[in-house]
């Protein structure tokens, strides 16, 4: 497993890459989330740097062909077949990412280890697959059974690549655990924010005693741990409040249909009066009360890097976070931000308790966290690291 690949410090004006990906954010696009996200800020960059990208996004609701910002997105329709979709559908991509390799001259092409999507695709270029995360991996993180199909079809892709990126070490030690990954290479390369897209010109200025969470209501999360925490929070700092950001989602464990319904049940009394959630907002608004927070928290269970984290770090603020694997690598413990297992409930409210009654600490941290993301975590830095890797790659 290698870690990272020296920087170039060239701009490259003839290399193309392709990504096949399920989503992005653009208002033809059916879905945008953190695959689409980093998917975005790594292709700014590239064509930033003479690049040339195609998108190849499936599962939408037409099929199309569109040119901005120096891209070329097609949009892959959805198809049912008579039998086996799920075979079908991938040769179908197949056979057109290979069309648009031989007519647009591509080199590589990367996908997602989600779902497996590459399973059965035979392409005419070497294929990358970025770990954003498997079905399988967080599986294994959260202790539950995975679908045999699944975990087929994600190994069947996985062997199928030439090379992997993952976005920490931890993410790929374990994926390279589960499917047993010998003999390729696997880079480290952090999924990386244009940080001229997170300013917090006044960090001294928040609303104090404001919690903050931004991401999916789901158990994997560590969401239904936050009541147990603000609890304890609230018996020192009984003006402490939560804001909970994000849409509502499915429970595996209960068969509930929301999340948010479980965490209510579980909001007695005086906490019921100090939550509130928000729900999915544009995310200029998640950004305001990113801004607005006194202390940011990430209880989370299962990660590849956690891409929230970061942002409220960029953005100066104190984050209590997740201790498992890949948090360590986001965040020096007591430096950058506090780390703490999501079960620890005393201590997760004891650090938060720290950070709401003492504003300097809270500053200080905010500005280390900055510092953090500017050294490890800033697309201008690692777009040259990712071109570097895929020279390497279509060199082979």
């Amino acid at each position: 497993m290698e870690e990272i690949f020296p920087a170039s410090g060239k701009k490259n004006k003839t290399m193309h890459i392709a990504f096949l990906t399920p989503e992005y954010p653009h208002s033809r696009v059916t879905a945008a989330a953190g695959i689409g996200t980093s998917v975005q800020n790594l292709v700014t960059a590239l064509v930033g740097e003479g690049v040339q990208v195609s998108l190849f996004i499936y599962g939408q609701k037409e099929d199309a062909i569109l040119s901005e910002n120096g891209l070329k997105i097609h949009l892959i329709a959805s198809k049912r077949y008579s039998i086996f979709t799920w075979y079908h559908y991938r040769k179908h991509l197949q056979n057109y990412l290979n069309r648009y390799v031989q007519e647009d001259q591509i080199d590589a092409i990367e996908a997602p280890d989600w779902t497996g999507i590459t399973a059965f695709m035979n392409l005419d270029k070497p294929l990358i697959i970025r770990l954003h995360g498997t079905d399988a991996y967080f599986c294994h993180l959260e202790k539950r059974r995975q679908k045999w199909k699944n975990f087929i079809f994600e190994k069947l892709a996985l062997q199928k690549a030439t090379a992997y990126i993952a976005p920490s070490a931890f993410a790929a030690k374990i994926t390279q655990y589960i499917f047993r990954i010998k003999n390729k290479t696997i880079a480290i390369l952090p999924s990386g924010l244009s940080l001229e897209q997170f300013h917090n010109p006044t960090p001294a200025e928040f609303q104090k005693g404001l919690l903050l969470y931004v991401g999916t209501i789901i158990r994997k999360k560590g969401v239904l741990e936050l009541p147990l925490i603000l609890e304890k929070v609230l018996v020192k700092c009984p003006e402490a409040e939560l804001v909970i950001i994000g849409s509502d989602s499915y429970d595996l464990k209960t068969d509930s249909e929301s999340t948010w319904l479980l965490m209510q049940n579980a909001l007695n009394g005086q906490l019921y009066s100090k939550v509130k959630h928000l729900g999915k907002v544009p995310y200029q608004q998640v950004q305001d009360y990113i801004r607005k927070a006194n202390v940011c928290v990430f209880p989370t269970f299962a990660e590849t890097q956690g891409m929230v984290t970061i942002e409220s770090m960029a953005m100066q603020k104190p984050v209590v976070n997740s201790n498992i694997g890949w948090a360590q690598e986001l965040i020096e413990e007591g430096v950058s931000g506090y780390l703490v297992h999501p079960k620890d409930h005393e201590k997760f409210a004891e650090r938060i308790v720290q950070l709401l009654q003492d504003d300097t600490l809270c500053l200080t941290m905010g500005q280390e966290a900055r510092a953090k993301v500017e050294r490890d975590f800033d697309i201008k830095k690692l777009v040259q690291k990712n071109i570097a890797f895929y020279k390497e790659i279509i060199k082979e």
